[in-house]
């Protein structure tokens, strides 16, 4: 029998449109206070690098109970990025909730989530978000989300989506933007209305693992969704691995998802999302099963990596001053790691037992693993980011990627030029508001570096996104970085001194007082040559003094780049060098 009061929904939502913030109200509705009241910060977004770049990266299932009907709602990643992430939590829900700002409308990265959600027959509502924003535009939008769906081949059922509008900020939901409620209850009202609850299937049960926990006492944890039967403590099962061998197993402990935790309980019946501790070797996509069935259900297919890096370890002069972990067994066994949890990764041994072939979704997948492994203590290296290329019939094809840039109107000209360089293809312009709203169609590679660029060019004043799109034949070559280095010729501490005098080679990237070695990048030339530079020199002392020789040295600030940036900015025959407490840029030799 169905499960009537049970449902599964997983929100879908572009970057900073509210999704986090919408939980956590709908968890104060249901008496589960989300916000930590001391420093009002959102609970969802509980790892640092999250909170830091205000975007969810690993998905999370929080449950709340409104009317005696039990709703897991499950937080999904909103950037292409970690598609890998986003298979497989739609794989646990009935239903989406499609969170869309009320003037930007849906985005490139709602789209990417859409789409895969209606290909596996989700049943979406659309909750329209930030209504009391200036220039809000909520009919216009709703209409943009109806033609977006219609695009993506929704079904006439997909299609016939309830439109819910509100403020999550303010915690008000509404049948009707104008017209203000006092709570989020009209929303959960339509969840539980319009989602259906899980199908019930009779039989042996069968659970596919979509997520891996791992707790210090218990060790792995094996999440999923239960598709048909029921589990039970205690219970013996089996677990049928990728490479089709069946392996006994027996449930040591089981829970059920409850407020922000976990509820151990005897027994999770059919649609349940449920944590299950005991077992020892599994993978995400494993099939738990009956002993005597031993049926596996289909795998998840998950995007394939577009781009890669080469990953070693640190052996420049400062190796080992700020890291804990700094050798290759350290390196190996931290990325293989990750390779657990992290769907859409994948690593290649090099012939060199100091380096690995990293393949990701791109910049961003990758420098999210960089950034924890260097909280984490690990020291490293990284060189240039390179797309994938594949053979097929014959003729070498890169990924192509849908780009779309919101700019001030006057800045427009400069965006599509930048754009033009990088063989990008200007696909649709039109106004939004006071912005400029303009889509391209250019290869991965041209993607690399133009983010900088745009945002130099444009005072930071864009909203830039981008998506995967498909393989197309290679587009030619593409210009890279104009300016060469300054590299540092020897090895102490920088001066004011010496770098004033060399103000007029270039931009640097260090400041007086820092520690550089030799080959350490400490700046960008104004040639496209590379230069050698000595930044540690000293003035030397004499009795002479003449009139002003002893003017202090006046220095513009020294460029401080990102992880990102850095990755975006090296050439092939440099590294990023990273460590806890720096990132620096050096030449390979």
């Amino acid at each position: 029998m169905i499960n009537s009061n049970l449902r599964n929904i997983a929100i879908i939502a572009h970057v900073d449109h509210g999704k986090t913030t919408l939980v956590d109200k709908i968890m104060h509705q249901c008496r589960l206070f989300a916000v930590h009241q001391e420093t009002g910060d959102l609970i969802l977004d509980n790892n640092d690098l999250e909170r830091e770049r205000g975007i969810t990266i690993l998905s999370k299932n929080v449950s709340v109970t409104y009317k005696d009907v039990k709703i897991n709602i499950i937080d999904t990643p909103g950037h292409a990025d970690f598609g890998g992430e986003v298979e497989r939590v739609l794989n646990m829900a009935d239903g989406v909730l499609l969170l869309v700002d009320a003037f930007e409308g849906p985005m490139p990265q709602t789209r990417y989530v859409l789409e895969k959600a209606l290909a596996l027959g989700k049943k979406p509502l659309v909750v329209i978000n930030k209504v009391d924003k200036e220039n809000c535009r909520p009919d216009e939008v709703q209409e943009m989300v109806f033609e977006l769906m219609f695009n993506l081949d929704g079904t006439e059922d997909q299609l016939d989506f309830p439109t819910i509008y509100g403020s999550a900020k303010n915690g008000w939901m509404s049948a009707d933007y104008k017209n203000q409620t006092e709570d989020v209850t009209y929303l959960l009202d339509t969840i539980i209305e319009h989602v259906p609850p899980p199908p019930f299937e009779e039989g042996p049960v069968q659970m596919q693992i979509t997520s891996i926990d791992f707790s210090p006492y218990t060790g792995r944890i094996a999440i999923g969704r239960i598709n048909r039967g029921s589990f039970k403590e205690n219970m013996e099962i089996v677990v049928m691995r990728d490479n089709g061998t069946a392996q006994k197993a027996r449930i040591r402990e089981l829970y059920l998802y409850e407020g922000l935790g976990r509820l151990r309980v005897t027994e999770a019946g059919c649609g349940d999302i449920c944590a299950i501790v005991g077992l020892e070797n599994f993978d995400i996509g494993d099939t738990l099963t009956h002993p005597e069935t031993q049926e596996a259900m289909p795998r998840i297919s998950v995007d394939e990596p577009t781009m890669s890096m080469l990953f070693t370890i640190n052996n420049s002069p400062f190796f080992g001053k700020e890291g804990k972990f700094v050798t290759s067994r350290h390196l190996r066994d931290r990325l293989f790691k990750e390779l657990e949890k992290n769907l859409a990764l994948r690593i290649q041994e090099t012939d060199s037992s100091e380096s690995f072939m990293v393949f990701g979704r791109g910049i961003l997948h990758l420098s999210v693993l960089i950034e924890t492994m260097r909280r984490e203590g690990y020291e490293l290296q990284v060189g240039k980011p390179r797309v994938i290329v594949r053979d097929i019939d014959g003729v070498k094809h890169e990924p192509l990627e849908t780009l779309t840039v919101d700019t001030p109107q006057d800045k427009s000209g400069k965006v599509i030029e930048l754009v033009s360089q990088r063989a990008g293809e200007m696909t649709i312009m039109e106004p939004k508001g006071d912005l400029m709203h303009l889509e391209f169609e250019i290869p991965s590679r041209g993607l690399i570096g133009l983010r900088t660029l745009i945002l130099n060019a444009t005072a930071g004043e864009i909203v830039m996104a981008h998506r995967f799109k498909e393989f197309v034949p290679w587009k030619g070559d593409i210009p890279g970085r104009s300016a060469g280095a300054l590299v540092a010729h020897e090895t102490g501490t920088t001066l004011a001194y010496a770098l004033d005098r060399l103000q007029d080679r270039g931009t640097f990237f260090v400041g007086p007082g820092e520690d550089v070695y030799k080959g350490q990048i400490v700046g960008a030339h104004i040639r496209h040559n590379d230069l050698e530079v000595n930044a540690i020199r000293a003035k030397k002392l004499s009795n002479v003094r003449a009139s002003g020789s002893d003017d202090k040295a006046k220095l513009a600030p020294p460029v401080r780049f990102s992880l990102e940036e850095a990755m975006e900015y090296i050439e092939e025959d440099e590294y990023v060098e990273i460590t806890p407490k720096s990132i620096r840029l050096r030449k390979i030799k």
